[in-house]
This record gives structure tokens, C-alpha cells and sequence, in this order.
């Protein structure tokens, strides 16, 4: 109808297959108030345009597939309004920091082996013992953790992090803050190996806690508080390291 309301979202697009180099392309979607970014998104994909190519999911903010720029700041597509913008255009780019596989899809294999470089997982010494039956916790002792359990694996906090932008070995915000998580576990027997990682240069001594990846986390994780908590536990062990042979009293 010639007086509905628009609202115009320029996306970036990127065929490297075909493509010189990117490009913004401008389209008109329908405004509506209980629309978010990836409603209008999916709008132009099922009605305008199917090449368009992205992630998404759970359009709920726990998957956190759906991670993008949204003029020029990391956000959940699934969870900013076309309201907070109207009536103003909407630029919408991959995330930053990472390389772009087409349009709005990054290539994630640098991060995940970055998760998976802190064992992001419980170690115990007695895996194998089944009479040791469940590893219960106290509440407290959840509670020492919990909070780095948030993550969902958006990767905003890498968009976020100017050391990540700047040094690309930089191990990044998540995957220190995970690393910490299960070294608060207490299940878990793998504090030696996960450290060995986490105290290289490219990993908590990396950081400069500008904090930007805690103000963008959508979980409120604060990655950057468990870098500086992952600090302390690193410079006890250096230190540690002249009076005792690694890992003693443990």
C-alpha cells in the first residue's frame, strides 16, 4: 500500500565466487513494531531476494547463530527492534574480526579452535573409576561458575575486543572466559593443562580490559571480569612455580 511504513536496511553483500569485492544493497521492508532485525531479514529472503544468505535458528537469543553488525555494533539479530532505528536505514554486516564466507555467514574455524584449545571440558584423573558413582556439588560451588556457563557462543565479544581485530592469535574473550569456567568446576582435574594455554602471551596476558566484550555479551557473562580473575590464578601459579614443582598440592 502506498502509505505503509517502510523502514530500508543496506546489508552487505559478498559473493567471493563471483564478486569483486563486497557491496551494501539497499531494501525496503515492511515497519512494523514487534518486528527485529531478523524478521526483516527473513522478510527480504522469502519475498525479495532468496540469494541472501545468513544464520539463524532459534530466533529466541539462546543459539546465538544469529550474531551481526548492526550499524557498526555486535549484536543479536533476533534481539534488536526495527524500532530502536526507525526511521532511520539500518546497516547490517557480518561480524567483524573474523573472514566472511558470503554475505553475512563468517568462517568460524579460527574460533572454535580457539575454544577447543582451552579443553573446554571436565578433566578428571579418575575417569575411568565407576565406583566413584556422581561428582556432586554444593550450591556454593555452582556458584563459583554458573555465570561463565552463559555463553552461548554468539562470538559478539570477538567483534567487540580490539585486541582480537589487532593480534589474530589472541585466544579472545569466550574462550579465556571458558577456560575459567571450568577451572572454577570443582569436578575438574585439568587446572595444570588448561593453564598451560591460558598463561601464553596470545592468551589472558593478551588482554587489555578495554571490557567492551562484557558490554556487548547478551548474557551478561562478563568475559572480561574472568580474564582479570584467570590473571590472578595465572600470577599465583608463576610465582608458585619458584617454591613448588608444577602442580604440587594439587
Amino acid at each position: 500500500m502506498p502509505d505503509e511504513k517502510t523502514i530500508t536496511l543496506e546489508i552487505f553483500r559478498y559473493h567471493p565466487e563471483s564478486d569483486a569485492g563486497p557491496r551494501f544493497q539497499s531494501y525496503d521492508v515492511p515497519y512494523n513494531e514487534d518486528w527485529v532485525v531478523l524478521d526483516a531479514i527473513n522478510w527480504i529472503k522469502d519475498t525479495v531476494d532468496g540469494t541472501l544468505t545468513y544464520r539463524w535458528s532459534c530466533r529466541m537469543g539462546v543459539c546465538g547463530s544469529c550474531g551481526m553488525m548492526i550499524n557498526d555494533e555486535p549484536k543479536l539479530s533476533c534481539a534488536v527492534f526495527l524500532k530502536e532505528y526507525y526511521p532511520n536505514p539500518i546497516k547490517v554486516e557480518p561480524l567483524v574480526n573474523f573472514p566472511v564466507e558470503r554475505d553475512l555467514v563468517i568462517d568460524m574455524d579460527g574460533f572454535m579452535e580457539k575454544l577447543q584449545s582451552i579443553k573446554p571440558y571436565i578433566i578428571r584423573d579418575d575417569v575411568n573409576d565407576t565406583s566413584q558413582g556422581e561428582y556432586k556439588q554444593s550450591p556454593a560451588e555452582l556458584a563459583h561458575y554458573k555465570q561463565y556457563t552463559m555463553c552461548i557462543n554468539c562470538m559478539l565479544c570477538y567483534s567487540a575486543c580490539p585486541v582480537v581485530g589487532s593480534e589474530p592469535d589472541f585466544l579472545g574473550p569466550a574462550a579465556l572466559a571458558l577456560g575459567h569456567r571450568y577451572n572454577k568446576d570443582s569436578r575438574d582435574q585439568g587446572f595444570d593443562q588448561r593453564m598451560e594455554k591460558m598463561m601464553e602471551h596470545e592468551a589472558v596476558w593478551g588482554c587489555t580490559f578495554v571490557g567492551e566484550c562484557s558490554v556487548v555479551c547478551p548474557k551478561n557473562v562478563d568475559p572480561a571480569g574472568a580474564i582479570q580473575q584467570a590473571k590472578a590464578s595465572a600470577a599465583q601459579e608463576y610465582f608458585k612455580g619458584f617454591i613448588m614443582p608444577r602442580g604440587a598440592g594439587k
